[in-house]
């Protein structure tokens, strides 16, 4: 008898499909887990490359992990093929959270361009991409230290935008904390916020607004 329930349910309930949070779990539940799911895609979380490589060989040869964003598919998943949501970085130490954004879209089918390092302090970056930006029909912003890029963006463009705080910085913004209250307190209207590094949490609400306009639950 296992100890947890899959939900294969939630994809057809909720549009978003069932994903494992790998972080507090050890390799042998998370080994039950993937025998349990046998061929069918499952989106891993938080699995860190030391707890990747606690697995045995031959769950690891069926898992796509990557190492930044600490996500791993498991099953086959095809190849993105659809677009509307963009995923724009204030910095290099915020892409972990940026690229788990990313790999939790490609897994529910969308591609998600990257646009990195264009944080306010050189906000010329931020300009020199902001058509591109403009383009997609939802924004995902990744920002830690002060989060003032949320506010920024918010302003800059039309589409629903989901700021997404990281635990980046240091002194009083160490934690994320700062950041989340930036994006919490922002004067800029319509901005919405999700938790401290929740880049899976930021590509769930986005595919929710993707899946809304285009008038289908999955």
């Amino acid at each position: 008898m296992t100890d947890f329930i899959l939900d294969w349910e939630r994809l057809q309930r909720t549009g978003i499909a069932e994903a494992v949070l790998c972080d507090g779990k050890s390799a042998a539940q998370i080994e039950a887990i993937l025998r349990h799911a046998g061929e069918r895609p499952l989106l891993l979380t938080r699995l860190e490359t030391a707890l990747f490589h606690a697995l045995p060989a031959e769950s690891r040869a069926g898992l796509d992990h990557d190492p930044l964003s600490r996500t791993a598919f498991h099953g086959a998943v095809p190849p993105p093929a659809l677009d509307g949501v963009c995923v724009v970085c204030a910095g290099t130490s915020d892409l972990p959270v940026a690229r788990e954004a990313v790999r939790s879209l490609a897994f529910a089918g969308y591609r998600a361009p990257l646009v990195a390092d264009v944080g306010v302090a050189g906000l010329w970056r931020l300009m020199q991409r902001i058509d591109e930006i403009r383009s997609h029909r939802v924004v995902i912003a990744v920002a830690g230290m002060e989060g003032a890029l949320f506010s920024v963006l918010a302003g800059l463009v039309a589409a629903p935008l989901i700021a997404t705080p990281t635990s980046v910085g240091y002194g009083v913004a160490a934690g994320g904390r700062a950041a989340l209250s930036s994006a919490l307190a922002s004067c800029a209207a319509g901005l919405t916020c999700v938790n401290i590094d929740n880049g899976y949490g930021a590509a769930c609400a986005a595919l929710r607004i993707l899946r809304s306009m285009e008038g289908r639950a999955a």
